[in-house]
């Protein structure tokens, strides 16, 4: 019985375990508040390209809502008509 205490006390395999979730869960916490802050910044950037690939392209684009959830669209070109 005192060498299963024994064993018990010395074993340090689950602290190890452990040690790793909390920097896995520190890891996670760190990018969700990375990505929050950031995320109108991100949104916009993404929103200047598509504007640029869409107006290259002779559409119009609509910029994203973040209140709302809304993607940015890029609609046609009134065509001239021949």
């Amino acid at each position: 019985m005192i060498k299963v205490i024994r064993s018990f006390v010395t074993d340090e395999s689950g602290a190890t375990a452990i040690e790793y979730g909390l920097i896995a869960a520190l890891v996670a916490l760190v990018g969700v508040v990375a990505f929050t802050a950031l995320g109108d910044t991100i949104v916009g950037a993404f929103d200047d390209i598509a504007e640029a690939l869409c107006e290259g392209t002779g559409g119009t684009y609509t910029a994203s809502n973040t209140t709302t959830g809304v993607a940015g669209s890029c609609g046609e070109a009134a065509s001239g008509g021949s």
